[in-house]
């Protein structure tokens, strides 16, 4: 019986793992939400969980939880980083670790100093640590495989081929809620016109930045890092379908591209059966490609006048040390204002710049950098945003 933690339990990745091991050979004995605790009946008595960290500490969140308590009166609760650091080092199991933003660092550094293994969807983790964060793993001789669709596609058509045998990786974006408008178009959009994306179902904060792009700016400096890849090896194109979710280019020329009808459910199964897809999820729970009935698969070149972030994106990327770290904090800061109503859809980006600009001696300032300076400067970046 394979053993998981599964961290981010209530959003759209925790709760499709559970839909992944469901009656399958797996014991879940440690568990993390945000504050909708409500969801969670369940999968406590489904799962026979042990232990909830739930990072949300109000009133009305503490309630929920002693109702729960008492439906189940030997589920063991902690509450915020605190919490959510027992989660992880207390019990066994690989570690599924679906926390949107920063605050999936320091649970990607305890899984790793315990010696387990990380399925990953955080992608800010490798933001804003990568190189310390594969560094340790290569210590603890643990492994990191990526549940993000694109590369998730890349570790797959990567597998058992050499690198130099690589030429480029080409990482799909679909466009967002926005992929159709000029930059004229988007000055009075609004939450609901952003949170509309045209192929996938995901939380509020990804689906924003899916809209300014800045999810794949995020997605090309994870992948520099997954895959130890020059910033000139990867590429961006814009393809709206979101059958292809990436492609590697082969030094002879060839192109090879990962292709299925979106949904998580695959790479999730990937990476938690170990490659072992005969033992994952019964076949009918996505919808097979028709050939047939697919009209077309198109692309369009990135444009970076469009989508000003992605630019953005490789600029910090190639600066590398803790400028990426001012780039995740200011855009989670400024989405954060936007789906609160504070600010207009198109300030996401001003604010970002201006964060990015402020601190661009940043490296030259602190050159050498740890854990704690990642976390002391996403908070600096933050508060400064949200005054």
């Amino acid at each position: 019986m394979k053993e998981l933690i599964i961290l981010g339990v209530t959003g759209s990745i925790g709760r499709q793992v559970l839909e992944t091991i469901k009656g399958k050979d797996f014991r879940v004995r440690s568990i993390s939400c945000g504050k909708r605790v409500e969801l969670l009946d369940d999968v406590i008595r489904d799962y026979n969980i042990e232990y909830l960290s739930v990072s949300d500490d109000s009133l009305d969140t503490v309630n929920k939880v002693n109702k729960l308590k008492e439906k189940y009166p030997n589920l063991i609760v902690g509450y915020n980083q605190e919490g959510l650091i027992k989660a992880v080092t207390d019990y066994p199991g690989d570690v599924v670790n679906a926390i949107t933003g920063i605050a999936g660092l320091i649970p990607t550094v305890k899984a790793i100093e315990s010696k387990k293994n990380v399925m990953l969807a955080n992608k800010e983790t490798l933001v804003v640590a990568g190189n310390i964060i594969f560094e340790m793993a290569k210590n603890n001789n643990v492994r990191i495989v990526p549940i993000d669709s694109e590369h998730n596609a890349l570790y797959r058509l990567m597998n058992n081929v050499k690198e130099k045998e690589i030429s480029k990786l080409i990482i799909t974006a679909s466009g967002g809620a926005f992929r159709e408008k000029t930059r004229e178009e988007l000055f009075d959009v609004t939450i609901d016109d952003a949170l509309a994306h045209p192929n996938w179902s995901m939380g509020a904060k990804i689906t924003v930045d899916c809209a300014t792009m800045v999810n794949k700016g995020l997605e090309v400096i994870e992948a520099h890092h997954l895959f130890n890849f020059d910033y000139d090896r990867i590429e961006t194109v814009i393809h709206p379908e979101s059958i292809i979710h990436s492609m590697v280019e082969y030094n002879d020329n060839s192109v090879g591209a990962l292709m299925y009808n979106p949904s998580m459910l695959i790479p999730i199964q990937y990476a938690i059966y170990e490659n072992n897809v005969e033992c994952a999820i019964d076949s009918t729970s996505v919808k097979k490609i028709s050939f047939k009935d697919l009209k077309q698969i198109t692309f369009r070149e990135m444009d970076e006048v469009r989508f000003p972030m992605i630019k953005l994106a490789y600029e910090v990327g190639k600066a590398g040390g803790l400028l990426p770290t001012v780039f995740n904090a200011s855009n989670e800061a400024a989405v954060s204002l936007f789906l609160n109503k504070k600010i207009k859809f198109l300030q996401i980006e001003e604010i970002i710049k201006k964060a990015c600009y402020e601190y661009r001696d940043i490296n030259k300032v602190k050159p050498n950098y740890t854990i704690e300076d990642i976390i002391n400067l996403d908070k600096e970046v933050k508060a400064n945003i949200l005054l």
